[in-house]
């Protein structure tokens, strides 16, 4: 197989369907198309920098001879990263099949029923072991969860009172953690004020955080200290380790629980991606980030799943929202979730059981050696005070020799974390090493005496978590639930701005080698070789492709992307005594992350008003920068736009605020559209972020996991994130060094792939199927905004408001009718209210395309029968989708429209068709009373 080869996998489509499509828009060649689409002053001149790798066999040998060059040791380095064992029925049948890694955010909550009871099943996990009872359905990590927590109660401080700027944090949080905390609490003048639990506690903190364990592995009594703040109407928030919940009981609820669920399967991956859990009271269900999994009805009365509407995105408040958060870790939470169902509550308490008395072998054996504990009370982790440099020396060369990791990242203590993959003979080893750098010999002895009193065994009690603890039921019940998902293994989920484009096999398959999958984010970098050169090669490929200079692999979601890329502006301005510039200029259009994004990072949004082509207005945007120009931070500008446009004036635009001492932030959503064509560097942004997840083809996996790295010009380039365990000035906005540092394969394995050719091929063949799918459309669908010469770029709006009018159709209706035809909606409503935003990828077929037309063609029919008087306005097909199979084979069919028109209007489904498990369901029933645990009655309930 050729380089050519694996592009005609990516891009299905043969040279003479190029040329139909190319008739049907009405151009001689792709290439005319192009230069009729995107301005002649922004296109990219010079190929791309990146030749292809021959073949995808030859990729597989150099990502396993990559993976080489990492080692694998025999890690007790803890710090809230453990290695963990992935029931293999969990890894092939979730974490290695497409159709649960391909699947969109849950927003189509009648084609998601499978993925949003894992996740329920998830929110009952957490919310059961740290006994409280809302839970969302995911974070990007535990650090990112802290500082959510942090944010909420900022927040919600009473309106009424004076609002507390201060926050109290114990000593001993894991220092990543602590890390993001300062971040995120410098951009809102947030004092962070470190405490000890035998301190009093000040009345003007707005909010109290702990942990424990701790970063010492320390059970601290903190419920005195929660108790002392609860007395005094301070909130509070306590990271813990969900393992260890299964081992002990909470001595005290606090307002808020957050960690990481990392160790229930997930790989350690070099830091990502895993799954935060963040559960908190009643009081804070409105405030919660993220998005939380509730029950519903659907409209026969059926119990069914939705995201609550009240709390599923709180970035669609833009800059008056709490939180950027967009990217959930979804794929992550189902895995964590399912290791409980497999395990169930018995099975959990055995591991975490058997990870205590290894650690208190471990400790009664350094005890014997005369070395002081730091703390008798400890779960995984023990922790012995090692002061002389000496010692250190001598411990770490000899753990070295026999391939073991400790934490030595602390000047006087050294601390060994047990997991659930370490056995007896790893302690004996431990305890070994010990006696020879101490120079005393000690018999290893299997004693297992504690401090720590078992938890009773009263937790996840609920029917799922004690059905499925073998193979053969555990296979089934996921294939039931992947069965009522609609995914890309379904077909094309044409949604605008998100590119779902094909995550070929060979991009995944690294992400379950080994010496990828088991690596410790804080492992020494002799270590990892092979990522350091994986991750700089992909790094100076994004920069090429951005015509940027330097780039950060920190953030971990576009959200976070964009927040990074403003503090980098930020500081760029206090260096420059530029500390007055904090206005956020942002177009009304622009994804509701950015100017959430703004207002987390510390800055005023003004909004720039949109023309009727959908442009920026640029009278608006120079009236705004004349008035605020001693001030303006940046402008953030999607380019495309939003609205599936390329701006002719777009340079103009950057002129404009850089003339006025802003900096141009350019949102990387419609990053598929540029590569290989133009480049935010030509357009003159000064900031990139980058959404791998899209336009280099990490999955969606259910909402998440996604990357979100930034690229900047050379002098934004001191101004990047960075990431230590030892400096907390590093401005950090992840826990880990590079984030979900293993998904950068997939990237990596896509572009090594395509090279130049295939990137700029997909490019161009993004922007055509877009504009075909115009030429099909238009005729029945006013296409809202177009260029120029009347093209788009890779995505459309299509106009669906006059159907209210004449036919009583909303565009809600046109999406669940989608759904008979066995397809997933495209964007609703959004930028524009009442439209639908259509992206195809450049991996989807040229029958799948046709496929799509002729069901958007079909429903125009459909619409205009309502219109003609035909069809009622109440009673349609319409109104009543989707239709379920047990609908359409009920006795009784109460409906003026026949079952057939009801559930093949197209021949073409009776051979291929997917059916939804639940009929339209009823959003305001789910948040009139939010419940958001399990059921006995809604969730499968297979015998074993």
């Amino acid at each position: 197989m050729t380089e050519a080869e694996f592009i005609s996998r990516h891009i299905p489509d043969t040279e003479s369907e190029v040329q139909t499509m190319c008739d049907s828009i009405g151009v001689d060649s792709l290439d005319t198309l192009i230069n009729n689409t995107i301005p002649a002053s922004i296109r990219k001149t010079n190929p791309l920098n990146i030749t292809a790798i021959n073949s995808e066999n030859q990729f597989l040998n150099h990502a396993k001879e990559l993976a080489k060059k990492n080692t694998i040791t025999n890690s007790f380095i803890g710090l809230g990263y453990y290695n963990t064992i992935t029931p293999q029925v969990i890894q092939r049948n979730i974490f290695e099949n497409p159709g649960w890694y391909t699947q969109y955010t849950p927003y189509q909550a009648e084609i998601s029923q499978g993925r949003l009871e894992a996740l329920l099943n998830f929110q009952t996990m957490v919310a059961d072991l740290t006994e409280l009872p809302i839970a969302n359905a995911s974070l990007l990590d535990e650090a990112t969860a802290a500082a959510e927590a942090m944010m909420m109660l900022y927040r919600s401080q009473p309106r009424n009172k004076e609002t507390k700027t201060h926050f109290g944090i114990t000593n001993d949080i894991f220092p990543q953690t602590l890390a993001v905390l300062k971040t995120r609490a410098s951009q809102l003048n947030i004092t962070l004020e470190i405490l000890t639990p035998n301190d009093t506690i000040p009345t003007h903190i707005f909010g109290l955080l702990c942990q424990s364990p701790n970063r010492f592995g320390e059970l601290t009594p903190y419920h005195t200290f929660i108790e002392k703040a609860q007395a005094q109407a301070i909130p509070t928030v306590l990271c813990t380790d969900l393992l260890f919940l299964c081992h002990c009981k909470p001595r005290i609820t606090p307002d808020v629980c957050v960690g990481s669920t990392q160790r229930f399967g997930i790989p350690l991956g070099f830091g990502g991606p895993h799954a935060a859990f963040f559960a908190t009271t009643e009081q804070y269900s409105r405030q919660i980030p993220g998005r939380i999994i509730g029950e519903s009805i659907d409209k026969f009365n059926n119990k069914a799943l939705r995201m609550a509407l009240q709390t599923r995105e709180q970035h669609i408040r833009k800059e008056k929202a709490t939180s950027n958060i967009c990217t959930a870790q979804a794929l992550l939470a189902i895995m964590a979730g399912m290791y409980a169902v497999y395990h169930g509550p018995k099975r959990l308490q055995a591991i975490a059981s058997r990870v205590h008395e290894l650690a208190s072998i471990c400790s009664n054996h350094l005890v014997k050696l005369g070395l002081n504990l730091k703390s008798p009370l400890f779960f995984d982790t023990v922790c012995i005070e090692f002061p002389t440099k000496q010692l250190r020396h001598d411990l770490h060369k000899a753990c070295d020799a026999q391939n073991i990791e400790i934490n030595n990242f602390h000047d006087y203590y050294i601390s060994i974390s047990f997991d659930e993959t370490h056995t007896i003979e790893d302690c004996k080893k431990i305890c070994t090493i010990f006696n020879g750098v101490v120079n005393k010999e000690e018999t290893f002895e299997i004693n297992t005496s504690s401090e720590v009193l078992k938890r009773p065994l009263t937790f996840l009690q609920q029917p799922i978590f004690n059905t499925h603890h073998n193979e053969t039921s555990m296979m089934r019940y996921l294939k039931s639930l992947e069965n009522k998902d609609f995914s890309l293994t379904t077909g094309m989920i044409p949604l605008g701005s998100c590119t779902m484009k094909l995550n070929a096999a060979v991009e995944m398959i690294p992400l379950s080698i080994p010496e990828i999958a088991s690596l410790h984010p804080f492992t020494h970098q002799k270590n990892h070789i092979g990522y350091s050169t994986m991750i700089e090669t992909l790094g100076k490929w994004l920069c090429d492709i951005t015509d940027f200079d330097d780039v950060s692999f920190q953030p971990n979601s576009g959200a976070q992307g964009e927040y990074a890329g403003i503090l980098a502006i930020k500081r760029y301005h206090q260096k420059q005594n530029q500390e007055h510039r904090t206005i956020a200029l942002i177009p009304t259009s622009a994804h509701g992350t950015n100017p959430a994004s703004a207002a987390i990072a510390g800055l005023d949004v003004i909004p720039i008003n949109c023309n009727n082509k959908g442009d920026i207005d640029i009278d608006d945007l120079q009236e705004k920068c004349n008035r605020y120009s001693e001030n303006i931070a940046l402008l953030m500008l999607t380019y495309p736009s939003t609205h599936g446009v390329f701006e002719e004036n777009v340079q103009e635009i950057c002129a404009i605020i850089h003339k006025h001492g802003g900096q141009v932030y350019l949102d990387g959503a419609n990053l598929n559209a540029h590569v290989g064509l133009t480049s935010p560097g030509i357009i003159n942004a000064d900031v990139c972020h980058i959404n791998l997840h899209k336009t280099f083809a990490i999955p969606h996996g259910g909402g998440g996991p996604g990357m979100g790295p930034i690229c900047v010009k050379k002098h934004l380039a001191p101004f990047l994130p960075g990431f230590s365990l030892t400096q907390t000035n590093s401005h950090s906005v992840a826990a880990a060094p590079y984030s979900s540092a293993s998904i950068l394969f997939i990237s990596y394995a896509y572009i090594y792939l395509m090279g130049n050719k295939g990137l700029t091929l997909a490019s161009k063949n993004a922007i055509l199927k877009a504009n075909y799918i115009k030429a099909k459309l238009e005729p029945f669908y006013p296409v809202l905004f177009t260029g120029k010469n009347n093209y788009v770029a890779h995505e459309l709006i299509i106009d669906c408001r006059y159907f209210k009018k004449e036919a009583n159709i909303t565009v809600e209706d046109i999406a669940k009718r989608l759904i008979d035809y066995s397809f997933h909606a495209p964007t609703l409503s959004w930028p524009v209210n009442g439209t639908l935003m259509i992206e195809p990828t450049e991996s989807e077929s040229l029958t799948e395309i046709n496929r799509f037309c002729d069901a958007m063609i079909a429903i125009f029919n459909e619409i205009k029968s309502i219109q003609e008087g035909r069809t009622s306005k109440e009673d349609n097909v319409l109104k009543n989708a989707p239709h379920t199979l047990s609908e359409i084979t009920a006795n009784q069919w109460n409906h003026s429209y026949s079952r057939e028109e009801a559930a093949y209007p197209l021949p073409s489904l009776k051979t291929q068709k997917f059916w939804p498990t639940v009929s339209r369901i009823n959003q305001a029933q789910g948040d009139r009373q939010l419940i958001c645990t399990c059921d006995s009655s809604l969730l499968s309930n297979q015998n074993d």
